[in-house]
Formats: structure tokens, sequence, C-alpha cells
């Protein structure tokens, strides 16, 4: 699977816990306005990482991972602050505060990074006992 095809799902799940963690977030009331939310968030989130990638396309060093993980919260910082701004105006989803939005950068983040290190590398043999 390629790390586009790792980061989509892990920008969901990411979505999906700042969403159901954090008070500073609301999706709405009814099942059908959180899915639209969560949703709306997530393509937002996916299309401007993919725009502007940082982010490692596999295993790295503890070093690159903290750098990459640094410059990419501050691309997701700046991407939940668009939707603070996006989110009521196209679905019920409501960002309060600059804490929320750091804190919901974070966890999108972290997600990410997670999953680009735990997943098996793309080209990647396993050895043969």
């Amino acid at each position: 699977m390629s790390d586009q095809g790792r980061r989509k799902p892990a920008v969901l799940v990411g979505v999906a816990l700042a969403g159901a963690l954090l008070p500073g977030i609301t999706l709405g009331a009814e099942t059908v306005d959180v899915v639209l939310s969560v949703l709306v968030a997530t393509v937002v989130l996916v299309v401007l990482t993919q725009l502007i990638h940082i982010g490692p396309s596999g295993r790295v060093p503890l070093p690159a991972l903290a750098a990459l993980g640094l410059a990419g919260f501050a691309q997701d910082a700046l991407i939940w602050w668009l939707l603070s701004w996006l989110g009521p105006k196209v679905s019920e989803l409501r960002v309060e505060g600059v804490g929320t939005i750091l804190l919901a950068a974070l966890i999108t983040r972290t997600t990410v990074l997670l999953v680009s290190q735990l997943a098996p590398s793309a080209g990647r043999v396993p050895a043969e006992d």
C-alpha cells in the first residue's frame, strides 16, 4: 500500500479522535451531521496535506521524524484553523479556541506519523529464516 493509501485512513482516524476527545470541537447533534462534519474535515485535511506533503514516506530515524512531525504539526494547525472558519459554512463542524486547534493538530499529526511508522514499508521483503 502506498504512503498516500495509508495516510488517508490515518487522517480520518485522527479527525474522528479529535472530534470525539476534544470538547472544543462540535460535530453536530444528528448522526448525519456528525458524519458530514468528519467527512468535510477529512477531505480538507487530505487535500491540503497532499498539495504540500510534509511527512515520511516510510520509516525514518527519530531526529528526522521529530522534524517532520513538528513541520506537519504546524501545517495541521493551520488547516484546523481554516476548518474553524470554514466548518460552520459547509457543515455543523465548530472548532472553538486556539487550544482546541493545537490539540486537534497534535492528535491528527500523531495519528498520521504512527501509521506511517507502524505500517510495513512498500517494497520491503520480510526476512526468511
